[in-house]
């Protein structure tokens, strides 16, 4: 364990393992920047030192939105993707305790879900906007669950759910695959097929959450439901009891939704990501083999098919954003423009909004991988 005295310590400073106030309390996980405030803290504490296991990693870009190698200019990070970062800082620390046996207490996560609600609330576009972009956050499993509560709540505010039951849907969506915190990391890493032996210890994972959810954090079993049922299937051939059609809780059918479009849009061991419109084309095709039509319905309503976030290319050669879905016209978005019609690039500063709802003369001749960008901006 090597320690670091404050004095030496610097806002952005991140390491490859989490860095400690003692040998319990974490001042940062690992990968997430140490901020001015914590350093603040540990001078008024009169903390001198730190320790961590890990290594001094590069400043990271923090401007970067996946799109910094194609883009010209920086752009400002919102004081909402901080705290979209900050969550996911706090939901990998209760994760990382639960994987290690150690005393976990719901009040953070409480905390996180309370603060969390009205910001969805308030700022839909942008946070939704968040679950599409493929940053390199060390913590997949942290971020999953922040996504995953995010489009959840979208679809639970869409349904008119009552302030409760949204609660109670947050709380299964923050924590519905905390159970993966006991697969051995060895099948969760591995890039091939899994083995039956394999499959059957990984399909454990909803049995972990149930019982983590209403023992651990002793929440009501309506909240262990959703972790418990979110792999059940609408035609019966889900898992862990083949519940089939209405017999499968709602908000588990909701997250079931969020977690698959999730899963498709970021990195994964064994296969590369799908674009927005990609994972949302392949989820509206399910035919109701996996997901509950209805739900798909809020779902699309909800995020358009071309999410927020999603690169597209216009019949006149302009590339742009999508930055405003409309829900009666899921076509036709609003995009900010990257690339002009001319091939010149559209400086952050100099934003140029095209709203395809008015201008009927354009329309999306296709979407795609933000990682494609590069290469048609050279």
């Amino acid at each position: 364990m090597r320690k670091i005295k404050v004095s030496d310590l610097q806002p952005g400073m991140r390491f490859t393992k989490a860095i400690y106030m003692d040998g319990e309390n974490i001042l940062a996980p690992a990968g997430l920047p140490i901020k001015e405030k914590d350093i603040e803290r540990l001078k008024r504490w009169e903390v001198l030192e730190v320790h961590t296991e890990g290594e001094l990693m590069p400043f990271e870009d923090e401007e970067s939105d996946g799109l910094s190698s194609a883009s010209s200019g920086k752009q400002e990070v919102s004081p909402l993707f901080k705290e979209y970062l900050t969550a996911i800082g706090v939901v990998n620390k209760v994760f990382e305790y639960v994987r290690l046996d150690k005393e976990v207490y719901p009040n953070e996560l409480d905390r996180l879900i309370n603060s969390f609600l009205p910001r969805i609330k308030a700022d839909v576009d942008e946070l939704t906007s968040f679950t599409m972009r493929n940053e390199r956050i060390k913590h997949s499993l942290a971020q999953g669950a922040v996504n995953c509560m995010i489009l959840s709540v979208v679809m639970g505010m869409n349904l008119k759910f009552p302030a409760h039951k949204l609660v109670q849907l947050a709380q299964g969506a923050l924590l519905h695959d905390i159970g993966m915190t006991k697969i051995p990391q060895v099948i969760l890493e591995k890039k091939g097929s899994l083995s039956p032996e394999e499959l059957k210890t990984m399909r454990t994972h909803t049995l972990h959450a149930f019982k983590i959810i209403t023992k651990v954090f002793k929440y009501p079993n309506e909240v262990g439901l959703i972790a418990l049922y979110h792999h059940e299937r609408w035609d019966g051939k889900g898992y862990p009891k083949q519940l089939a059609g209405k017999d499968i809780p709602l908000s588990a059918r909701i997250v079931s939704v969020a977690d698959a479009f999730d899963a498709m849009v970021k990195d994964r061991p064994y296969r590369n990501s799908l674009i927005g419109y990609t994972a949302m084309r392949q989820i509206l095709n399910d035919n109701s083999r996996r997901y509950d039509a209805e739900i798909i319905k809020v779902f699309i309503q909800s995020l358009g098919i071309y999410p927020i976030g999603s690169i597209v290319i216009l019949n006149d050669g302009t590339i742009g954003r999508v930055v405003k879905i409309h829900k009666d016209a899921p076509l036709r978005p609003e995009l900010s423009v990257i690339v002009d019609k001319t091939g010149a690039n559209v400086k952050h500063n100099d934003e140029q909004i095209v709203n395809l709802l008015d201008q009927k003369e354009l329309f999306i001749a296709k979407a795609i991988n933000p990682q494609e960008l590069a290469g048609k901006k050279e």
